[in-house]
């Protein structure tokens, strides 16, 4: 499956070509809307966990479940506040962006290209920030939380395809790496499981003993 070439109209929005409605627009437009509505409610769940923690020391979390898969324990670092609030918060704002923009483009809504390349930045931000919390809970907190495993996923796959959109559409030019996202495109399931399937056995790593010890 490959993208095909756009045109531009006056006011600077794509024009997306027949193939790439079927490919990009519609595709990414249910997952931006499905995606960013299940990261929202994970965000918001979890906010609202931290909140019932705050109001009643006693509380303990639905999401901690073990010594290993344990909310509270996330909340409690000093990671879960990395820009001096709640991270969550971070996640129903940017989430609930998303889901606004998958129902637009569900709609018909053709993006500029400032607001495509605005999508870009905010998926990147997303998607470092959201590797450097796996490593965090991994490896400094030595625990997990559901609601944030499941932010992992969508942040990934919304990453994922809006870069294969703009790389692949020419919102972003790829320059000489047009035949490789070309390339890409065609197995970008298989990459995105691939990814997830790296994740997993890190977390099958780091948590080995206990694993184990279960067995």
């Amino acid at each position: 499956m490959t993208a095909t070439a756009e045109t531009n109209t006056r006011d600077g929005s794509s024009a997306p070509t027949n193939s790439e409605q079927a490919l990009f627009g519609r595709a990414l437009g249910w997952l931006y809307l499905i995606g960013g509505g299940i990261g929202f409610l994970a965000a918001f769940a979890l906010s609202i966990e931290e909140y019932l923690t705050l109001v009643n020391p006693d509380y303990v979390t639905t999401c901690s479940i073990n010594p290993v898969v344990s909310c509270g324990s996330v909340m409690e670092s000093d990671q879960a506040k990395a820009f001096g609030f709640p991270n969550p918060l971070i996640g129903i704002a940017a989430f609930a962006i998303v889901t606004t923009s998958g129902v637009a483009m569900l709609s018909g809504f053709r993006a500029p290209r400032w607001y495509r390349i605005g999508m870009q930045l905010g998926t990147i931000f997303g998607v470092v920030f959201v590797h450097w919390l796996i490593w965090q809970s991994l490896y400094e907190i030595h625990a997990l939380c559901p609601y944030c495993m499941v932010v992992w996923v969508v942040t990934i796959a919304i990453f994922w395809y809006t870069t294969l959109h703009n790389l692949g559409n020419g919102h972003i030019p790829a320059g000489p790496a047009k035949p490789l996202v070309t390339g890409v495109s065609k197995v970008h399931s298989v990459v995105l499981v691939l990814w997830y399937l790296v994740i997993v056995g890190m977390i099958l790593q780091a948590f080995w003993t206990y694993w184990s010890g279960l067995l």
